[in-house]
């Protein structure tokens, strides 16, 4: 099945560009504002280099992606014979762009009866949020949705489950707390196909770090569960990650990649931040594709991702 992505139009396309521009204010004001201080005007010199280093560092691109980057950079620069600033930063636009195109996302088409997606991430990570935003995507795309409450570890997270789902219209499964997540999603399942009639099952699950083991083993039961009741299922598997933790994010998104197929990236809090360097670790390091950002609090403040988009956002007006 050829898979394509699944917009609202091209509408939605341009208006998920200005999202995600808009909610990179606090990140252009930060590191990469100075990054296009120092490519703005005037010539190249030894300095230039050192100091683009030490600054895509702290902007949380991250050791192991920001000194290949810059050894491409400056390789390409000797080799066009580009002498001013603002021309490498051209191709530094080209580069950042390359690093994001190399693992491209590409959203699913939905063309099945039930489409199962698991979502994943640490407790405060603004995962139950993204669940909801997620939610809001796929029905303004048409689908109806079923949310399962998977994450029975915390009573509060089932409850907060619930309120979203009220929010945005969907109907919540779930069990009481402490009970087996496995259960939950089974149920999930078959309230899905049978009595909800639902296009997309949006599953919640535990966020807990605090054993490795433990997760790892609770998210393959899950993948169990779901593939023995639905063709290929999991679909998807979205892992939230916290934009403002910057490394921390990475390191997350390590233990996660283990424990399950990760599909994609969803980062939350964008617009919080002023270091918006993790996106690129992320993809560089990891070869996950981000698919989707948070773009502020309220439930339309949901993007796809567009790495074009994303790269003219850190360098608008500089």
């Amino acid at each position: 099945m050829v898979l394509r992505r699944l917009r609202a139009g091209p509408e939605g396309e341009q208006a998920d560009e200005q999202k995600i521009q808009q909610s990179l204010s606090r990140t252009r004001q930060g590191f990469f504002g100075r990054i296009g201080g120092l490519l703005g005007q005037g010539d190249i010199g030894e300095e230039t280099w050192e100091e683009l280093e030490e600054l895509l560092i702290l902007a949380d691109v991250g050791v192991n992606t920001a000194l290949p980057l810059v050894e491409r950079l400056r390789q390409r620069v000797a080799r066009e014979r580009i002498r001013s600033a603002d021309g490498a930063q051209a191709i530094l636009r080209e580069e950042l762009i390359h690093i994001l195109n190399a693992h491209p996302p590409v959203a699913d088409s939905l063309d099945r009866l039930l489409t199962v997606v698991l979502v994943v991430g640490v407790n405060g990570s603004g995962k139950t949020t993204s669940i909801a935003k997620l939610a809001r995507y796929y029905q303004n795309r048409g689908k109806r949705v079923v949310l399962g409450a998977a994450d029975t570890f915390r009573a509060a997270a089932i409850e907060q489950l619930k309120i979203w789902g009220q929010r945005v219209g969907a109907d919540v499964i779930a069990h009481q707390p402490g009970s087996d997540p496995g259960a939950v999603v089974y149920d999930a399942i078959r309230a899905s196909q049978e009595s909800r009639h639902a296009d997309v099952l949006i599953v919640d699950t535990a966020g807990r770090l605090h054993t490795k083991y433990n997760l790892m083993e609770e998210l393959k039961k899950l993948r169990r569960v779901a593939a023995k009741q639905v063709h290929r299922a999991p679909h998807e598997v979205f892992l939230v990650l916290d934009a403002t933790t910057g490394q921390n994010a990475l390191s997350q998104a390590r233990v996660f990649k283990d424990a399950v197929d990760i599909t994609g990236i969803i980062l939350t809090k964008l617009d919080s931040t002023a270091k918006g360097g993790i996106v690129f670790a992320i993809v560089q390091e990891l070869g996950l594709p981000i698919r989707f950002v948070g773009t502020g609090e309220k439930i339309e403040d949901f993007a796809e991702f567009d790495a074009q988009a994303f790269v003219e956002g850190l360098f608008a007006n500089s």
